[in-house]
């Protein structure tokens, strides 16, 4: 590979502020709000035009779908205040037990509740590398429509999703070779279908979530899905979609308008989302792939003959690829046998969906979430927050579902706060303090 030196030049500084959240997604969003709540100086940056992450990029408004029985255990904190506020906003729709937030609206919610706790934010704002002094990170480079400019803070969070900052920052991580990650995909939502016809047949012939083909148990083989594949297998057979491709559908809700707005059925392995030649190659791919799957659904679902393509995500969906090495790496066995941590941050229902596992948490099981999780090795005032935190393949189908990147987004944005309160590092933070604050915002602990 051909290299060229760049030239060393004098960089302005856009900001200092106390807690700096890079990434808006459901992670950094909790992690800001919790950070701005606790009563220090918050910043929050992220590189598209909405904040919502996967919410708003990817339409994916079940943040807490497997809320679907009594009996499940839930973490509370500001993961169910999202759905709160966009029910008091009309802007949800009660499927079960859970809100499913309409994901266009919920970009307004995200820009009211960011405003409201006095976040200074920062839209259209990537972030491309790291000012480090010794091993403690200082601050970041952006590079915008403003120019290269740097952002000073007293503690850093990375909810980037992809762990970018620790990785720049110089965080030990893993990465599982691209055949090994998990799918990426391009959800895709209609309108023009009819929906009593739809619906019928979706009745008339039922699915489960054991459909799926995941390891999973008894209760998942009653749990009902919106698992839809037989258009998509008949047009296979007719010759209309290759073969190869893994097409199915999830489909999260409907409107009076005849519209369903997300149907998750593009499904793109060997995708590596560190890699900006593999992003292109997926993103256009998945749009070839929403065209094979639109003209499918029309001829062979009943409901879908005279609909049509109404929006397609504004970024890829992806579900892995790196993961700091943490304090602690959460495991398979911790999440499927109701760990208990000292240092508990929050707990999440024992659900898992991803890495050929698949478990509905309709038991009231669950496990504690631990502060070691997002706190990376090697770096100082540094905290990870989303599906980069610690842990191995099983632990990720849990820590990856966006109401546990809320978890560890609230538990790091207060932990930041309170190590700056206290004058201490993340790494030093008084783990009881933090535990108290987050309690304070109804966050459970136990």
């Amino acid at each position: 590979m051909k290299h060229i030196e760049e030239p060393a030049r004098t960089i302005p500084v856009m900001a200092e502020t106390g807690v700096l959240v890079i990434g808006g997604g459901p992670a950094g969003l909790a992690a800001a709000l919790a950070s701005a709540r606790t009563g220090v100086d918050t910043m929050l940056v992220e590189r598209y035009g909405c904040f919502g992450g996967v919410i708003t990029q990817c339409m994916v408004g079940t943040i807490a779908w497997y809320r679907s029985n009594a009996a499940t255990v839930d973490a509370g904190g500001i993961g169910v205040e999202f759905e709160q506020r966009a029910k008091e906003m009309g802007a949800s729709l009660t499927q079960f037990l859970y809100e499913i937030l309409d994901t266009e609206v919920f970009k307004y919610i995200a820009d009211r509740m960011v405003q409201e706790a006095g976040i200074v934010s920062v839209l259209h704002c990537p972030t491309v590398s790291v000012i480090m002094e010794g091993t403690t990170i200082k601050g970041v480079i952006t590079e915008s429509k403003s120019g290269r400019q740097a952002i000073l803070a007293r503690r850093i969070i990375d909810a980037t999703g992809d762990a970018d900052i620790a990785y720049h920052a110089g965080v030990p991580y893993h990465q599982d070779p691209k055949n090994k990650l998990e799918e990426s995909s391009v959800n895709f939502g209609c309108s023009g279908v009819d929906l009593e016809k739809f619906l019928n047949y979706t009745l008339s012939n039922p699915r489960s979530i054991a459909d799926w083909g995941l390891t999973s148990g008894q209760k998942e083989k009653d749990e009902f899905s919106t698992y839809l594949v037989e258009p998509f297998n008949k047009a296979k057979e007719a010759g209309e979609i290759p073969e190869n491709l893994r097409m199915e559908s999830f489909w999260g809700s409907f409107t009076d308008a005849g519209e369903i707005p997300s149907l998750n059925a593009i499904h793109m392995s060997n995708i590596d989302p560190t890699d900006v030649w593999d992003l292109t190659r997926a993103e256009m791919n998945g749009r070839q792939q929403v065209m094979w799957a639109v003209a499918a659904l029309k001829k062979y679902a009943p409901g879908f003959e005279k609909a049509r393509l109404r929006t397609t995500g504004a970024s890829l969906g992806i579900r892995e690829s790196r993961k700091i090495i943490g304090a602690c790496d959460l495991t398979e066995h911790d999440v499927l046998n109701e760990a208990r941590f000292e240092d508990s941050i929050g707990i999440f229902p024992e659900f898992l969906d991803g890495n050929g596992i698949a478990i509905m948490p309709s038991t009231g099981r669950y496990f504690h979430v631990p502060y070691g999780i997002i706190l990376p090795r090697g770096v100082e005032n540094l905290l990870v927050a989303g599906r980069c935190v610690a842990g191995d393949k099983v632990s990720h189908a849990a820590t990856r579902q966006m109401m546990c990147c809320t978890v560890t987004g609230q538990g790091a944005g207060v932990a930041a706060a309170i190590s700056i309160k206290d004058n201490v590092t993340c790494r030093q933070v008084n783990i009881s303090r933090v535990q108290n604050a987050l309690q304070k915002q109804n966050v459970r602990i136990a």
